[in-house]
């Protein structure tokens, strides 16, 4: 796991503009905090910065090929899983390596099949091909969008990376925002390709992009596609079952520690009983890690977003499993420290986070990383099987809005946050609802449905295809932020993208086929797994309910209101004031929530010094 960066002037000389690169590399140093490397000829210069994973030694990037007509060179971030099958079939067209990594695999490929070498992966990654043959860059993104990849177009070419603060580290490319932008402060909803910086636009997951003399090009080489499931109840659980295993399998080959992040719920156990099992067919031991925080289990109380507390049911999975089990205790101190909730807006690019549950998996990860750097996670089993809460609600599953927009109206999801608390010169700006309307309207046009299904199948296939095209990808943006700003590879099994196809393509009625959530997964695990955990109920990413990290948030957002700074243009100052003013025993979820926006917004405001036009 890495991060990529680069520049393509079609106009000027870039061997001379080093300094330019380099200052892009730095800005990327937590990503690859192991190595660094620039790459220039001509028109293109390409930078690295590496987190050595497979083949410590010998995966040195920009890694480039010569040839007879030129140079092709690679800067390439992510795993690919099925590279030692896909060495062996090039080294059977003549291709010869001299390293172990999959990073040389990806760059023959490339001179083997060009950009239809996309098609051929099974990983994650983001990455880009210099090809001095023909004066051509080439930007691929995985399926899912697991691994980051931007662009900005300039007069003559693009400048590129794996986060906008390197490409903003080029002097070509200036942080603005605009109306546009903004909308993704209010509306949980970013439109594919789009980010809220104006002229930074996102490699759609699934998409080659390439950029030559005629211009930017893209091409889909895939697409979640309806088809018809022919397989009985039996068969698809285990097919679910060899496809799990399978991709645990592969995802668990590294050279250096890895680990499972363990939450006790469902998801992560699955992944814990196929990796504990394949570690322990070695005679080794797997480690697995839970966050908590200090007092919890004094203060919890059971809604109906989290019914119970995770620390008792990943304790007994570790047991069942016998992994070697560590908590990660947080306190709300160490939750609302300003210098860590700084790190994390950086990490972010944006202020537009989940608040405490950001400050918190950043913490976990940083406290796994000094143990391990490679930690598997069981994060999208819940958009592949269906196991969010307001999926199974009635009023979600028929109205016409992104279900995780409509869960937040009706307060069944922990990230609703107050509409007044933001400026109402810039909602009337944005208009908020007209964007989410017309982006809900888009994403549905692009489903796929089969006249045989049933009115309520096809509903439900809308929610899934929703689900896994739009809210996973911001989720898995959010994972890989957090864990690459402290150098740690976070892994996503359900996320292979023949586990999806798969699934998406299942009836509602079999994945709902025993009256409980995520069914198949259920049915597929249920022996690897204590009863317990097999039939424990859905429980979110865990949030803190201790009164003094609310208290926190008051303090630092009066602080704010002392101050006469721009994120006055975005937060109303009443709503803050109000906020402030508020008993910290009469704190509810969603003012915690928009004081969290609020501080992260003047943070984001203060660190990128935007231009912010509506």
């Amino acid at each position: 796991m890495c991060g990529i960066t680069g520049w393509i002037s079609f106009d000027r000389e870039l061997t001379q503009e080093t300094a330019t690169l380099e200052a892009m590399v730095r800005t990327l140093t937590n990503r690859g905090p192991d190595a660094g490397g620039t790459w220039t000829d001509g028109h293109a210069a390409l930078g690295h910065r590496r987190l050595s994973i497979i083949d410590l030694a010998g995966g040195v990037q920009p890694m480039q090929i010569r040839t007879p007509a030129g140079r092709i060179a690679l800067t390439y971030s992510g795993e690919v899983y099925n590279f030692t099958e896909l060495r062996e079939e090039l080294r059977g067209r003549g291709h010869h390596f001299r390293t172990v990594s999959d990073t040389e695999v990806v760059l023959n490929a490339y001179l083997e099949w060009g950009d239809a070498m996309a098609e051929r992966l099974n990983g994650m990654f983001a990455f880009a091909v210099w090809d001095s043959r023909t004066q051509k860059l080439t930007m691929i993104r995985d399926r899912m969008g697991i691994k980051p990849l931007f662009y900005h177009r300039t007069a003559d070419g693009v400048i590129f990376a794996s986060e906008p603060k390197a490409i903003f580290a080029n002097p070509l490319a200036k942080p603005v925002v605009s109306a546009r932008g903004l909308r993704e402060f209010i509306a949980f909803h970013r439109p594919p390709g789009e980010t809220i910086w104006d002229g930074v636009e996102e490699v759609v997951p699934g998409t080659v992009v390439t950029v030559d003399h005629a211009g930017v090009h893209r091409r889909t080489y895939w697409r979640l596609e309806t088809q018809e499931h022919t397989d009985d109840l039996e068969t698809t659980v285990g097919r679910v079952t060899e496809l799990l295993d399978d991709t645990v399998t592969r995802q668990l080959v590294a050279d250096v520690p890895t680990c499972v992040l363990l939450s006790g719920g469902l998801d992560s156990s699955a992944i814990t009983a196929l990796a504990a099992a394949r570690r322990a067919s070695r005679g080794e031991t797997l480690d697995t890690f839970a966050i908590d925080f200090a007092g919890e289990s004094d203060h919890f109380v059971a809604n109906e977003v989290h019914g119970s507390r995770d620390a008792g049911y990943a304790a007994e999975m570790a047991r069942h499993a016998d992994t070697r089990h560590s908590d990660i205790v947080l306190s709300p101190a160490d939750l609302a420290d300003p210098e860590v909730r700084r790190q994390v807006v950086i990490a972010r690019d944006s202020p537009a986070g989940l608040g405490d549950m950001d400050v918190s998996l950043y913490l976990l990860f940083k406290s796994i990383r000094e143990r391990s750097t490679v930690a598997l996670s069981g994060e999208a089993a819940d958009e592949v099987f269906g196991g969010y809460g307001w999926l199974h609600n009635p009023v979600v599953q028929e109205r016409e809005m992104f279900p995780w927009i409509t869960a937040g109206m009706i307060g069944a999801s922990p990230n609703t946050q107050p509409a007044e608390m933001y400026n109402l010169d810039m909602l009337i700006a944005t208009n908020p609802l007209e964007a989410v309307a017309d982006g809900y309207a888009t994403a549905v046009a692009e489903i796929g449905q089969l006249e045989t299904d049933s009115a309520h199948e096809k509903r439900m296939r809308v929610l899934s295809h929703l689900h896994l095209t739009r809210f996973l990808r911001m989720m898995l943006d959010r994972k890989d932020r957090m864990s690459m700003a402290v150098g740690l590879e976070v892994r996503v099994p359900f996320c292979d993208h023949r586990l999806v196809e798969y699934v998406y393509n299942t009836p509602w009625s079999m994945k709902t086929y025993d009256g409980q959530e995520k069914s198949l997964l259920r049915g597929a695990t249920r022996d690897l797994l204590p009863r317990s955990i097999v039939e424990r109920r859905k429980s979110p990413y865990p949030v803190t309910q201790d009164r003094a990290y609310g208290e926190a948030l008051q303090q630092q957002a009066k602080q704010l209101l002392g101050e006469d700074g721009p994120v006055f243009q975005i937060v109303s100052r009443d709503w803050l004031a109000e906020s402030v003013a508020t008993a910290p025993g009469e704190l509810a979820l969603a003012t915690r929530n928009g004081l969290e926006r609020a501080l992260d917004t003047a943070i984001w405001l203060d660190a990128y010094r935007p231009e912010v036009t509506m």
